[in-house]
């Protein structure tokens, strides 16, 4: 997959969402590195929460011209951002300013993508006022603060995931390995998932992974 343009985001953006880094290009590389899956899966929804710059969304909508591609996000200028990236790229990305899947119909989602605000932190720096405040500017702690274990949001989702997975569908989530990726395995086989652990790198300070997720 080709990696997006992004030359027409500005250092203003960038203070208001999150900057393509290294876990960005290991989740892209992931990716493509399962494409020929994917495309036989024809996915005809395509979600990534919590988009950021909208990279990631915009390399599968390149590559998926069937797929009707969404992103969620709770920051507002995430939102915007991701369909100006998707114009840039020539393509069309669909942005819904929520909560995770708050705004998602049931078990409509066959590709799921996210890279989540994975960041070993104090649940201070994770606090309800802290989402509540999302959408101001200049308040990007909701990209990166995962509170315990960095995996505040990860287990919100994973409770929810049942309800908007589709009965094929298949959830790539990028970890870290604070965040006990084999307990998370243990966790997603519980609750009737099958999940591996699909790629792994390290980069400077973090060792991560993709989890490959889909249903039994």
């Amino acid at each position: 997959m080709e990696t997006p343009y992004t030359n027409h985001l500005t250092a203003a953006d960038y203070e208001q969402i999150y900057e393509p880094a290294e876990d960005s290009f290991f989740l892209l590389d992931a990716l493509e590195a399962d494409l020929l899956y994917i495309e036989r899966l024809q996915p005809r929804v395509c979600l990534e929460i919590g988009p950021g710059s909208g990279i990631i969304v915009t390399a599968l909508a390149k590559k998926l011209n069937k797929t009707l591609c969404l992103a969620t996000d709770i920051n507002s200028h995430a939102c915007s951002t991701t369909m100006k990236t998707a114009q840039r790229n020539t393509t069309h990305v669909d942005s819904i300013n929520c909560n995770l899947v708050d705004a998602v119909r049931e078990k409509s989602v066959d590709l799921l993508i996210f890279n989540p605000p994975y960041v070993v932190t104090s649940d201070e720096e994770l606090n309800s006022k802290s989402f509540d405040n999302a959408q101001m500017p200049n308040n990007l702690v909701c990209s990166w603060a995962g509170g315990l274990h960095g995996r505040r949001v990860i287990d919100e989702l994973l409770k929810r995931l049942d309800g908007i997975l589709s009965a094929d569908g298949v959830f790539y989530l990028l970890v870290l390995r604070e965040n006990k990726p084999d307990e998370l395995i243990r966790d997603f086989n519980k609750l009737g998932f099958v999940a591996i652990k699909f790629m792994e790198r390290r980069i400077p300070g973090e060792y991560l992974y993709i989890l490959k997720i889909t249903r039994r």
